[in-house]
């Protein structure tokens, strides 16, 4: 990588800082490209006694990243206690991501990797977006209909069209333009942040076995179908459904596509996380930079007891590294 990758360290009090302190100690193992941390110093030394190296730019992660792990304070202004969140932390997680993507923008970092956060906490210091997803769209000057939340593991990658949904809304938020737009964001990110050339897009139904024949409700007749015959007329990819659900995830079925566009947010993350709950990666496909996050949250339950497991937060280190390589080749 020319340019180091940068991790906000997310909610100081979660376990943010544990899993990127094990990736940095594993990084020879796992051939981890070099990558910086932007948040308290105090939430590392809370949960880890390895070396930490206070740097003033982005241009000396590199030089240190063997001997230490290079951290960019974003003040230590709060007194960190694993498990214990509060506004203070939910301060400085939301100081760490706002620089962090401010320096992947700028170019001074490759890409950006976010640690988990706790929205209830963020919300009660007035953060007004659903979530790091919509605040870093915002931040790159993309609406956030245009951004597609892709959550990705070794043998599958799934994007719900619709997300922090009650279910009772789904079908009523459900349209062909919905559809279409975040299909259209899934075909041209596969293209350029995974270099597939002819992406393969499989598109759920959204009632059971795709509504038979509208036996089962009308939506995947009258909103699901014209979409994919849309997406597969004008996109230059192999585009099919509405396709029964539950006969989507096993082996066979996911070797026939790329990525499957799901239509609400459990539909999803289910079967991704029951194949690769303790390695998926969420990914914002649709910005002008990349950026990953481990698919897990906060867990304040095993904060600060060495519980950890890392492999997420370095499954999303490697995907962003390869991501933005790919995007830097044009």
């Amino acid at each position: 990588m020319p340019l180091p990758l940068v991790v906000s360290l997310g909610d100081p009090a979660g376990i943010g800082a544990e899993v990127v302190a094990k990736s940095w100690e594993r990084r020879e193992s796992r051939a981890l490209p070099p990558f910086f941390v932007v948040g308290e110093i105090a939430a590392l030394s809370a949960v880890w006694n390895g070396p930490v190296e206070e740097i003033a730019t982005p241009a000396e992660a590199e030089s240190c990243f063997r001997r230490a792990l290079p951290v960019l304070s974003v003040g230590d202004r709060c007194r960190v206690q694993p498990g214990s969140p509060d506004g203070d932390g939910a301060r400085s997680a939301l100081d760490a991501l706002e620089l962090a993507v401010g320096l992947t923008r700028s170019g001074a970092a490759a890409a950006i990797v976010t640690g988990p956060v706790s929205k209830a906490q963020l919300y009660k210091i007035g953060f007004v977006h659903p979530g790091q997803t919509e605040f870093v769209a915002e931040r790159c000057g993309i609406a956030a209909g245009k951004v597609a939340m892709m959550l990705a593991g070794p043998s599958l990658r799934t994007v719900p069209v619709t997300t922090h949904l009650p279910l009772a809304d789904v079908p009523g938020a459900l349209s062909a333009d919905l559809i279409i737009g975040k299909g259209r964001t899934v075909i041209r990110g596969l293209r350029r942040q995974f270099g597939i050339a002819r992406p393969r897009l499989a598109v759920a139904g959204l009632n059971p076995h795709a509504g038979e024949d509208g036996a089962l409700g009308r939506e995947d007749i009258e909103i699901i179908a014209p979409a994919v015959e849309r997406l597969r007329r004008e996109e230059e990819a192999d585009v099919t459904g509405p396709l029964a659900a539950d006969s989507m995830f096993h082996a066979r079925a996911r070797a026939g596509y790329d990525a499957a566009l799901c239509m609400y947010h459990d539909q999803a993350l289910i079967p991704l996380k029951a194949l690769h709950f303790d390695e998926g990666v969420n990914i914002t496909l649709g910005l002008p930079i990349v950026r990953t996050s481990p698919d897990h949250g906060t867990a304040f339950d095993i904060a600060g007891r060495d519980r950890a497991d890392p492999a997420a937060m370095m499954a999303a280190i490697e995907m962003a590294a390869s991501c933005a390589a790919r995007m830097a080749a044009g």
